[in-house]
C-alpha cells in the first residue's frame, strides 16, 4: 500500500493549489474594496459561479471594541446580545469533555451586529437558495467576522442533504476562540474549510495570546491608524495617530513575551495555557512566498518564530501588506525550477523549500524544525482505516451472537421479546455473554469516533457507505439493549430519561452519519433487508425497529400513564394526556408502516402491556371526561 502524504505534505499541496487558483486574489480584492466602501459592513460579489462575501476590516471606528479579549460561551446569550446565540451554532454546543466552547465577546458582538441587519439576512437567503459555493473572507477584524459567519452557515447547512461548499479565507485575522472551539471544529471536520493567511511579522494574529488590559491605550491608537489607512482609496499611511517608536517597542515586546511562553510549552500543553487557540489551516506568507500548516502546536510555534524575527515597526506595517503577499504567492510556485518541483515531492526537500518561503538566515533551521514537527506521527489515516476494517471483521461474530440472541428471544415461549428479555434477564451464562458483547462493541465504536475526531482517519470516512451502513446496523441492533440496561439498572432515576440524559454520544453521531448519507442513499441496498430501508410501503415487519430509541420513548410513556393515575391537578392531567396521545400516534404509525420488529408486538412485551394498561385507564377515567381530551374516543391499535 502506498504511504499517505504527511500532514505537512498535504498542506504544501494546499498551498500550491491556492497559489494556482483565483480564490485568493478574488478574496483579497473584495476585502480591499470592502475596507474602503463598506466600513462596519460587508460587500458581496459573484465570480465564476462562486459567491464571495467580504467583511470590512474597519469595524470598530473608535478603536478597540470594549468586549475584546474576553471569552464568553457560544451557547448562551453571553451578555453581548439579546439573542440566544446558542441556537445559531448547534453543532458547536455539546462537548464530550464538558469544556465550554467560548469565543471572544467583542468579535461575537461585531458579528451579531451585522448578522441581524436586513441586508445580511437577505444576502444569506439568496446564498442558501442558490446552493452554490460561497467564500467568506475578511481582512483584520473582518476576518474574525468571516470565520464566525462561516461557522454559523456550516452549522445551518448540517440539516441540508446536499449543502453547498463553504470556504473561509482570512487575512491577518485575530484568533476567535478557545481550545474547546478548536476541538469542536476538528470534531465536525470543518478545519479544512478555513485558511488563515498570516504575514510573517503581523502582530494582530498573535495579539490575543496576551491580555489586552495593559495595552488598551496602545491598541486604540494602533487600530485607528490601521483603519485610516485601510479605508483610504489610495492606501495612504496615516500620520496622525501613529504610535511612537517607544510605544511600538513596548507593544511588540509585551505581545512577543506571551507568544513565546505559549510556543515554548510542551506539545499539547500550549493550548491549555492560552485562552485563545488557532484552528484550520494557516498560510504563513512573506515576500518570498507561502507555506501552509494545520497542526495546532506547529502553528503556534511558527507564529512565534516568524514574529520573533521581526521588529516593532514591521509587526505593525506588515498588517497592511497582504495585497502584496497575495500577488507573490503564486509566483512562489511558478518560479520554481522543474528540478525543485520534482525534489519537493520528497518530505525533506519540501521542508527546505517551504522554510525558505517564510524564513531567512538564522531562523531558517528553527523554521525547518517547526515544519518537521507538523509531520503526522504514527499510522496514516488510510492505514488506520484499513486496520479498522480488519477489526470490524473480527468483531462481526460478536454482533452475530447478539442477532442470534434476538432471534431466540423472539421465538421464546415467554413471549417477552428482545428488549424485555434482556431488561428482565437473570444470571444465565448466555445473558452475561450478550452483556459483554455489548460492552466490547461499544468500546470498538467509541474508538472509531475518537480516531475520527483526532483526524486519524480519512476526511471522508464518515461518508463511506461501508462505515455508515455498519454503524446504522449496529445502532438498530444494539441500542435497544443499551436502553434496557439503562432502565434495568435504575440510571433513569438518577440522570433522567434515556433520550435526553443517558444516550451515548456514539448513537447521536451515527444518527448524523445516516442522515448525511448521499452517494449510497438510493443506490446501495446492501442492508435494506437488515435495517428495513424501503422506498415503498412495507409488506412485512422490519427485522429491526427503525427508531432505535423506541423503547426509551415507551419507558417515558409508561411513566406518564402511572402519573395520570395519581395526578389530581387538571392542567397537569391534560398535559400528561397530550403526551400520551402524541406517543400513541407515533407508535401506531410505526406499527402500521411495519417499521417495528416483531418483538415489539410480542404478547408480553412492554409495549403490548402499555396498550392494555392505557385501554383500562381510559375506561376507568370515562367519568372524568371533562379533564381528558379526545384521546378517549380513539382505540389503541397494536
Amino acid at each position: 500500500m502506498e504511504a499517505e502524504a504527511s500532514s505537512f505534505e498535504t498542506s504544501e499541496m494546499l498551498a500550491r493549489f491556492l497559489g494556482s487558483t483565483s480564490l485568493l486574489p478574488e478574496s483579497w480584492n473584495l476585502c480591499a474594496r470592502s475596507n474602503v466602501m463598506a466600513a462596519q459592513g460587508f460587500l458581496t460579489d459573484e465570480v465564476g459561479g462562486v459567491t464571495y462575501v467580504a467583511f470590512s476590516g474597519v469595524q470598530s471606528i473608535d478603536g478597540l471594541d470594549p468586549f475584546c479579549g474576553n471569552l464568553v460561551p457560544l451557547a448562551v446569550t453571553a451578555g453581548v446580545s439579546s439573542v440566544d446565540v446558542g441556537g445559531m451554532f448547534p453543532a458547536l454546543q455539546k462537548q464530550e469533555d464538558d469544556n465550554t466552547v467560548m469565543v471572544d465577546a467583542g468579535l461575537l458582538h461585531l458579528f451579531l451586529t451585522i448578522y441581524h441587519t436586513p441586508v445580511f439576512q437577505n444576502q444569506m437567503f439568496e446564498i442558501k437558495k442558490k446552493q452554490k459555493p460561497v467564500v467568506f473572507t475578511g481582512h483584520s477584524i473582518g476576518g474574525a467576522i468571516a470565520a464566525l459567519s462561516s461557522l454559523w452557515l456550516l452549522s445551518y447547512l448540517q440539516s441540508i442533504s446536499s449543502p453547498p461548499t463553504v470556504i473561509c479565507f482570512t487575512f491577518g485575522s485575530p484568533m476567535i476562540g478557545n481550545e474547546a472551539l478548536s476541538r469542536a471544529i476538528q470534531r465536525q471536520r470543518w478545519g479544512g474549510n478555513f485558511c488563515h493567511l498570516v504575514s510573517k511579522y503581523d502582530i494582530l494574529p498573535r495579539l490575543l495570546f496576551a491580555p489586552l488590559a495593559p495595552i488598551t491605550a496602545h491598541l486604540h491608537n494602533l487600530l485607528k491608524s490601521w483603519h485610516t489607512t485601510m479605508s483610504s482609496p489610495f492606501y495612504f499611511r496615516d500620520l496622525g495617530t501613529q504610535l511612537t517608536d517607544h510605544e511600538k517597542s513596548e507593544l511588540f515586546r509585551f505581545v512577543l513575551g506571551y507568544v513565546e511562553a505559549t510556543a515554548r510549552s510542551p506539545p499539547g500543553v500550549a493550548s491549555k495555557n492560552s485562552l485563545f487557540v488557532p484552528f484550520g489551516n494557516f498560510m504563513f506568507c512573506s515576500s518570498d512566498g507561502a507555506v501552509c500548516i494545520d497542526d495546532v502546536t506547529a502553528v503556534v510555534r511558527m507564529l512565534y518564530l516568524t514574529f520573533a524575527s521581526g521588529t516593532p515597526s514591521s509587526g505593525i506595517d506588515d498588517h497592511l501588506e497582504y495585497g502584496n503577499y497575495v500577488g507573490k504567492i503564486s509566483l512562489q510556485f511558478l518560479n520554481r525550477t522543474e528540478e525543485e518541483l520534482l525534489e519537493s515531492n520528497t518530505y525533506e526537500a519540501g521542508v527546505t523549500l517551504a522554510s525558505k518561503s517564510i524564513s531567512s538566515g538564522h531562523d531558517e533551521e528553527m523554521a525547518k524544525d517547526c515544519l518537521k514537527m507538523a509531520r503526522r506521527i504514527g499510522r496514516t489515516p488510510n492505514l488506520n482505516s484499513a486496520g479498522l476494517a480488519i477489526s470490524l471483521a473480527k468483531i462481526t461474530p460478536l454482533r452475530a451472537q447478539i442477532e442470534w440472541y434476538k432471534a431466540s428471544c423472539d421465538k421464546s415461549d415467554d413471549q417477552l421479546g428482545y428488549y424485555d428479555s434482556f431488561k428482565l434477564r437473570g444470571a444465565s451464562k448466555r445473558d452475561f455473554k450478550v452483556y459483554m458483547n455489548l460492552r466490547k462493541l461499544g468500546s470498538f465504536w467509541d474508538d472509531v469516533i475518537k480516531m475520527l475526531e483526532n483526524n486519524q482517519l480519512p476526511h471522508d470516512f464518515h461518508k463511506r457507505a461501508k462505515w455508515v451502513n455498519a454503524s446504522q446496523f449496529y445502532k438498530l441492533l444494539v441500542e435497544p439493549l443499551e436502553i434496557a440496561e439503562y432502565y434495568r439498572s435504575g440510571e433513569h432515576r438518577i440522570k433522567g430519561h434515556y433520550v435526553k440524559h443517558g444516550r451515548p454520544t456514539r448513537f447521536q453521531i451515527f444518527d448524523k452519519w445516516w442522515k448525511e448519507r448521499e452517494a449510497f442513499r438510493e443506490n446501495d441496498n446492501s442492508i435494506s433487508n437488515s435495517i428495513g430501508s424501503s422506498n415503498g410501503r412495507r409488506s412485512k415487519f422490519a427485522s429491526l425497529t427503525q427508531d432505535s430509541c423506541f423503547w426509551a420513548k415507551l419507558e417515558e410513556a409508561r411513566e406518564w400513564v402511572e402519573m395520570v393515575r395519581s395526578e389530581s391537578e387538571p392542567r397537569r392531567v391534560m398535559a400528561l394526556w397530550a403526551n400520551i396521545k402524541k406517543f400513541e400516534q407515533y407508535a401506531r404509525g410505526l406499527v402500521e408502516r411495519k417499521e417495528v420488529s416483531i418483538d415489539v408486538l410480542s404478547k408480553n412485551s412492554s409495549y403490548m402491556n402499555w396498550v392494555e394498561e392505557l385501554s383500562v385507564l381510559k375506561l376507568h377515567s370515562q367519568h372524568y371526561s371533562t379533564q381528558i381530551p379526545s384521546i378517549l374516543d380513539r382505540k389503541v391499535v397494536p
